[in-house]
């Protein structure tokens, strides 16, 4: 609780000096402040401009962008005021990472009863072969985990079926998250206890459901005396998804040859078969909550519950993984929207759908699929039996985060004063 209530005040502290040098600097350099914001927003109009282009028009829209960028920095060198925008956004850094100290989770789960053949499918090479390095094999042997390992050419939903019909009565999975929730559907499917262990790249499912993702050998505790809660899963025409499943640029971008060896040149390739309805890009219909509706998004995501997106303190992450709601995110970055600019949506249901007017590539929990329209999205509430360990979160790092900078203030001086 101290440390708690210390970085809290840090956290206060640094935000309290950001705005200072912030309202310092602005007054000892107007109006060079000024034309210096205008200076970068216009140089991000013209990237904008110069990703949606190809050929010598990019060429030219990147040049010019490049030049306002330098004249921004100019105008703060020559104003003298360079120094303090660094240190500006050193201390704003500082806060946020001191804030996400003091809402730092730990939810602790009423102990479940352990099972007696548990069992962990774990795959060698996932993030880079995390799972051989913990030495999985022999660290679940000794917590009395039968480990199976993925080999190439395995079939996986083969191997755990296999297990349960062998007497496993509890099922584990060290890999991605897309072997996470082929796992976790057997799992669901007969009601068995399922752990998360994250041996994958990002592991974005473990952090949501409250499994320290830098402790593989530990989430193994989670069949040895780990607390149980129940948590959603989303499906796609059928499939289980653990996190979400993208639409638009960015699935496009990934079954495209050359994007393992040249991601970002293939993503921003990508972008102008987006960027207007004259593109090559599949269609992407959808209708929303009230008037909501699109014929040309440049991307939807739809996850398993709702990601907090573009806040300071668990942006990236879902606060809730058990409130039996999609969320829906709809970006439309075209140039034939009626106010001239891109829009954003966000929401939440319990059912979406998606039309377009051929098979669309989709990245499945980081997967890339060509899945048939129309694609039907839908939650299924408390699916799925999860164990963690009892010394993990148990909860998403976003779920005690408050939502908003306004909001984010009052409860860091909350803490700050109780503790």
């Amino acid at each position: 609780m101290k440390s708690r209530r210390l970085t809290a005040i840090a956290a206060l502290a640094f935000l309290v000096a950001g705005v200072f040098v912030l309202v310092l600097t602005g007054t000892r350099a107007f109006p060079r402040g000024l034309i210096a914001a205008s200076l970068l927003v216009g140089a991000l109009v013209v990237g904008w401009e110069a990703l949606r282009r190809r050929g010598p028009a990019r060429a030219l829209f990147a040049t010019v962008a490049i030049v306002l960028l330098v004249t921004f920095v100019g105008v703060l060198v020559a104003g003298g005021v360079l120094l303090e925008a660094i240190v500006a956004a050193a201390l704003f850094s500082s806060a946020a990472a001191a804030a996400r100290e003091a809402f730092r989770i730990h939810v602790p789960l009423p102990r479940a009863v352990a099972p007696t053949r548990p069992v962990v499918v774990w795959n060698p090479k996932s993030g880079g072969g995390k799972a051989l390095a913990a030495d999985l094999d022999a660290e679940a042997r000794a917590r009395g985990i039968e480990p199976i390992e993925l080999k190439p050419g395995d079939d996986l939903l083969v191997l755990v079926r296999g297990a349960v019909a062998n007497g496993a009565d509890a099922l584990a999975a060290a890999g991605g998250d897309g072997t996470q929730a082929l796992v976790a559907t057997i799992a669901a499917e007969l009601d068995l206890p399922f752990a998360c262990i994250p041996a994958g790249t990002r592991n974005h499912f473990a952090l949501d459901l409250g499994v320290d993702r830098d402790d593989v050998v530990g989430a193994l505790d989670a069949f040895v005396d780990g607390g149980e809660r129940r948590v959603d899963l989303a499906e796609v025409n059928g499939r289980v998804f653990v996190n979400n499943v993208s639409l638009g640029l960015y699935a496009e971008a990934v079954q495209r040859s050359g994007y393992r060896n040249a991601k970002i040149r293939t993503v921003l390739d990508t972008i102008p078969d987006f960027s207007d309805a004259t593109g090559d890009g599949h269609v992407l219909e959808y209708t929303g909550p009230g008037s909501v509706s699109g014929r040309r998004a440049t991307v939807i995501m739809v996850s398993n519950n709702q990601y907090r997106l573009g806040n300071i303190v668990g942006s990236g992450t879902r606060p809730s993984i058990d409130d039996g709601q999609l969320g829906v995110a709809v970006a439309e970055l075209t140039s034939n929207d009626a106010r001239g600019r891109a829009r954003f949506r966000q929401w939440q249901a319990p059912e979406f759908e998606v039309g377009s007017d051929g098979p669309v590539p989709a990245g499945v929990d980081g997967e890339a699929l060509v899945l048939d329209p129309p694609l039907r999205f839908s939650i299924r509430p408390g699916a799925l039996r999860v164990r963690i360990a009892p010394q993990h979160p148990g909860a998403s790092p976003s779920a005690a985060a408050p939502n908003g900078l306004v909001d984010g203030a009052r409860e860091l001086i909350h803490i700050a004063r109780t503790g």
